[in-house]
């Protein structure tokens, strides 16, 4: 049997990459194709919010002509496809001339036709359009956040607002946006959408003013600290016909995003168990983490990253939540929770004053997934087994700040007219305000 290999990207999936799949087809017996996953595109200085990567997955698949669909994660993996795989022909385009002639060490290389007339760059420019987006809140996470957005296409920062002038003035003027609004209501009404990031308890306010007036939304974490307000929200959201998605750059990222798809295919088994941890050491007691009245605290302010790994492998049906604090002047400077499934059993810890190992462990019936500190910034994995000569390292490179994968995740979605989105459903993020709902209301709860 003669295997021929492929690879693309296939965003917008139109019949030039068709004429080239056939193309390929007919150079064997069997066609394998490789599709690029959602990480930087090193070429185009952009990350792609058409098609994600599952979307562009289906679409190859339709086409019938795939034989096998891989997903292709890092640089060099071409070299260990073709080995693992045993290719005879690597195929591509003939835009590509000369840039693969190194694998001719390992199969034989054709560069095949391009289809004149049509590119996905073409269609892209086509059809899209630029989400005129404003930024409340300027302290430090919005900071992050500007210099982020212009690694993704299709979104304009066209200015903020601050309910401090001064430091509205100076957020403007040193990342160069055009307008300095006087009031979120100016705002509302030059804008799309909105980038949310004031503290935590004025995240309601702000983002329910801003759906009514028909304006997506990303929101910074946690989205409320309520069910009630976050089941409204998003009913809300859906109704007015606009997106809102909770800033999680976790969620979004696509080594996680990898783990996730791994696990949930078997590779460790059936889940029985995840612990995951994140904590920092903040000396400086006058920071606003450490302010009841700002809602500070261990849970509130990262609470939402260990509940990601489990609400995404376990689903928001667990039985029972335990939760043990040490609290000081009224905030939690340590928490752990202890989630009870019907089949599992989970738990998290999180802390401000108190330092703890910061990974993240997955036990499944086969073996177990080994994320090291700090996880939420998932760079590199393991997956372990009991016969270690199977053990497998996955190695990824995590961009900038994060951030840049929520904003293509929220553009996408708003490009695409998605309501939510697979990363980090609605239910997911309403299950997490009741978490902390629970933990406010002190319910199933115990001091330490």
């Amino acid at each position: 049997m003669k295997k021929v290999i492929t690879y693309g990207t296939y965003d917008l999936l139109h019949h030039g990459h068709i004429n080239l799949l056939r193309r390929a087809k007919e150079l064997g017996d069997y066609l394998i194709v490789g599709v690029t996953n959602d990480n930087f595109d090193q070429e185009r200085g952009k990350l792609n919010v058409c098609n994600n990567v599952l979307e562009r997955v289906e679409a190859v698949k339709a086409t019938g002509l795939a034989d096998q669909i891989i997903i292709e994660d890092y640089f060099g993996q071409k070299i260990d496809d073709i080995q693992k795989y045993d290719v005879d022909i690597f195929a591509i385009g003939s835009d590509w001339e000369g840039k693969f002639d190194y694998l001719n060490e390992y199969c034989e290389v054709v560069y095949l036709p391009r289809t004149a007339g049509i590119s996905s760059t073409m269609l892209r420019e086509e059809q899209q359009t630029t989400i005129k987006a404003g930024i409340v809140g300027c302290g430090k996470i919005a900071r992050r956040f500007v210099p982020e957005a212009g690694y993704v296409n299709g979104i304009n920062l066209t200015g903020a607002y601050d309910h401090d002038p001064k430091v509205l003035n100076e957020f403007v003027q040193t990342y160069g946006l055009n307008h300095a609004y006087e009031s979120y209501d100016a705002m509302l009404d030059d804008v799309n959408a909105v980038y949310i990031a004031t503290p935590h308890l004025s995240h309601y306010g702000y983002c329910k003013q801003a759906l009514l007036a028909k304006k997506h939304v990303l929101c910074e974490i946690p989205l409320v600290l309520e069910e009630e307000q976050a089941s409204e929200l998003y009913t809300l959201a859906e109704s007015q016909g606009v997106v809102l998605l909770e800033a999680h750059k976790t969620a979004h990222c696509p080594a996680f995003n990898h783990l996730i798809v791994m696990i949930k295919s078997g590779a460790i088994g059936e889940v029985v168990d995840i612990e995951a941890s994140l904590s920092r050491l903040l000396p400086d007691r006058t920071r606003r983490e450490f302010d009841l009245v700002q809602a500070g605290g261990s849970m509130y302010e990262s609470g939402v990253y260990p509940l990601l790994p489990i609400f995404k492998l376990l689903g928001t049906g667990y039985k029972e939540l335990s939760i043990y604090s040490r609290m000081e002047n009224g905030i939690d400077i340590y928490t752990k929770g202890v989630l009870r499934y019907p089949r599992a059993v989970c738990s998290f810890k999180l802390g401000l004053g108190v330092k703890t190992e910061g990974n993240l462990v997955i036990s499944g019936t086969k073996g177990y997934a080994y994320v090291p500190a700090p996880w939420w910034k998932t760079d590199y994995f393991e997956l372990r087994y009991e016969d270690q000569n199977q053990n497998k390292k996955y190695f990824y490179k995590w961009e900038g700040e994060g951030l840049r994968y929520e904003i293509q995740e929220w553009i996408s979605c708003i490009m695409n007219r998605r309501s939510e989105s697979t990363r980090w459903r609605r239910a997911e993020s309403t299950a997490t305000a009741r978490t902390m709902q629970q933990f406010t209301k002190r319910t199933n709860f115990m001091e330490i």
